[in-house]
Parts: structure tokens; sequence; C-alpha cells
């Protein structure tokens, strides 16, 4: 797309675990348009420590950052004189991976004299919806699920949030790489466990759905326990290595895939249906699964409830979703950040509009 100078133009940067990312973003005629993006990834590396290590994740950064920038401008075919403002995540994820790309942000809107934003990390995958060809209207619900966080989310209106569900352990997608690890599959967990899965029976075995119980009796119900799941994989697998049987790799994969999707959607749709509201998005890193895509999708028609899925591109950590959510802040009026504004490790969702406010929250 060539440069529209009435449009608002910005330059976005995405540090917060192990993608490093950038992108050039704007708006036309009210649909976000990704003039180009760019992201280096690290999951091989990391691959060989079964996880992410936060030291080699901000050395990366740092040594990847300046060239993505570079390389986003060229494939752009603009100029950073173009550009409105330039945004970075600052909250939540890995301190030191933030501040990579925090700083590098904050170093050229100084340098430049643009407004910078700081953006939450779910606010930025909640706005990933908006990079598909339909987006939601307000109110709506949305289901995230990413590496760190299972959550319900009422979207009231753009920037005010309230969660209704939330994991009270594991994530969805920490548990599937934890899952990955009891079966000997590789890091990241969700790839290598849907692989599996393909060809396996997701009724061999009947593993539980976690719930959570309330201090004065019952349950909570829209939220998530996956700890226990996690549990009852490993003693299968144990159960096959006591008896020296092949484990049996596919359908232990596609059992445990099949009942985190059933989870995610059964309580999602109790949500939606509880509350009327009759739009449900499905944002982050899992949400890529085609089985949770799929199983959300067919539910939901019964019900009259609109789906809205993330384009599997934009579900995994990308710049271009950081560069949506500071759009959708600039429409709101919130014009910048303090260039005093830090980075932290937590932050809640409900109180992303601080990050605006002169007198930064950290």
């Amino acid at each position: 797309m060539k440069y529209n100078p009435n449009c608002k133009t910005v330059l976005a940067l995405e540090t917060s675990c192990d993608e490093s990312a950038a992108a050039v973003i704007s708006k036309k005629d009210g649909k976000f348009v990704v003039i180009a993006s760019s992201i280096a990834s690290q999951i091989e590396e990391h691959a060989n420590w079964g996880g992410v290590v936060p030291e080699i994740a901000s050395r990366r950064h740092l040594e990847k950052l300046p060239f993505l920038i570079q390389e986003t401008f060229e494939k752009s075919g603009i100029k950073l004189s173009q550009i409105d403002a330039i945004a970075a995540t600052v909250t939540p994820g890995l301190a030191g991976a933030l501040m990579v790309g925090s700083i590098t942000g904050r170093t050229l809107a100084a340098l430049h004299k643009l407004p910078f934003m700081g953006i939450h990390h779910l606010e930025g995958h909640l706005a990933s919806i908006h990079l598909g060809e339909e987006s939601p209207k307000p109110p709506y619900l949305v289901l995230l699920v990413s590496g760190g966080h299972s959550e319900i989310i009422k979207v009231e209106k753009e920037g005010l949030y309230i969660r209704l569900g939330r994991s009270h352990d594991d994530a969805a997608g920490e548990a599937f790489d934890k899952v990955a690890r009891l079966l000997g599959l590789r890091y990241p967990g969700g790839p290598a466990i849907e692989e599996k899965a393909k060809t396996g029976d997701i009724y061999r075995f009947k593993f539980p759905k976690g719930r959570v119980s309330k201090p004065d009796g019952g349950f909570y119900p829209y939220d998530f326990s996956f700890s226990g799941l996690k549990t009852a994989v490993m003693r299968q697998v144990k159960s096959f290595e006591n008896s020296s049987e092949k484990l049996p790799i596919e359908d232990l994969a596609a059992s445990f895939e099949q009942v985190v999707a059933e989870v995610l959607v059964e309580r999602s749709l109790k949500c939606a249906l509880d509350t009327n509201i009759k739009s449900l998005v499905l944002v982050g890193g899992v949400a890529s699964n085609t089985r949770l895509r799929k199983l959300l999708k067919e539910k939901a028609r019964k019900h009259f409830i609109d789906i809205y899925l993330t384009p599997t591109t934009f579900c995994t950590d990308n710049a271009a979703m950081i560069g949506a959510a500071a759009l959708i802040r600039l429409e709101l009026g919130m014009s910048s950040s303090s260039l005093n504004l830090g980075v932290s490790p937590r932050w809640p969702l409900e109180q992303a509009n601080l990050l605006y406010n002169p007198t930064p929250p950290f």
C-alpha cells in the first residue's frame, strides 16, 4: 500500500517474549492495513532448552531488532519521516526483553519528536482481530488463549475491558508445552501436539475437564484449570512406561487436545449465553489451533453466536497487532505515553488506560 498522508501510520515493535518483530501499520477507510511486517523467531534456539531462556531472549532482541526495523521500512516503501507515532510493548512479558523494544521505541520517538505509545501486550492480542476481514462491534466477548494467558474478556467498548474468566494455574499454551515435554515432543508444544493429534483417537483417553471451586461452594463457571489435566496425562504416560508398552503418542495428543478445546469452547460459550452477548472473538497463540477453531465455530452456530477468528498469521506474537492497538488508542484521543514509562512483567489489562497518563504507573 502506498503511503497516504491522510492516514495515521505507526511503527510498532514487539519484544515481550521470544519473537522480535517490527511492523508499519495504517488505517484507511475504517480498515487496518499492515503495510509491512517482519518477525525473527527464536523458537529453534529456545527449543534446545525446552522453553524460553530470558537472558538469551533479551540478547537476541538486541541483536535483531535494528535490522528488523530497517527491513520493515524497506518493505513498506515509506520513510521514518512519514510515521505519525511509534509503539512498543511495555507489559506484560519478560522484563529484559520488554526493555529492548521499549528503549528502542522511546529513543526513536525522542530523536524524531514523535509520540510514543506504550502498549499492553494483551490489548495487542485483542486488537489482532481487527487485522482480519471482519471486525466485531462492541460489546463482544474475547477468548484469549496464549502461552501465558487463558482469559475470557468482555470488551464493553474499545479501551474498556472486563475480565470474566481466567486460568487459576497453567494457561492453555503452558499446558500444551508441558504435555508435549511428557510425550517427548519439541518446544513449542502447541504445533507439535497438533501435528501428532491429526492421526490420533480423541476418544481413547478420558481426561478431566478441570474446574475451579469457589470458597463458599460451587464452581467458577467461566474459569479454567489445566494442572489436573496435565497430571492425568503424566499418569497415563507413567502407566505405559511401567508396563513397557509403546507410548501411544498420537492418541494421547489427540485426547489431550480435544479436552482443552472442549473446555475453552464450553466455558466461553456459556459466558456468552449468560451475558447475552452475540459476538465471540478468538485471539492469542493457541487460537491458531485447527481443532479449537473448528469446534468453536460448530458449537457457536447452534446458539446463533457470531464467531470472529484472528487470522492465523497474527495469532502468535507480532508487531502488527501492537500497531493496531496503538491506532485504536490514538483514535480514542490518547495521543502518547510518557517517555519516562518503563516496563512491567505484569500489569492488569483493566488498567491499560494508565499507560497514557502524564505520570506513568511504572
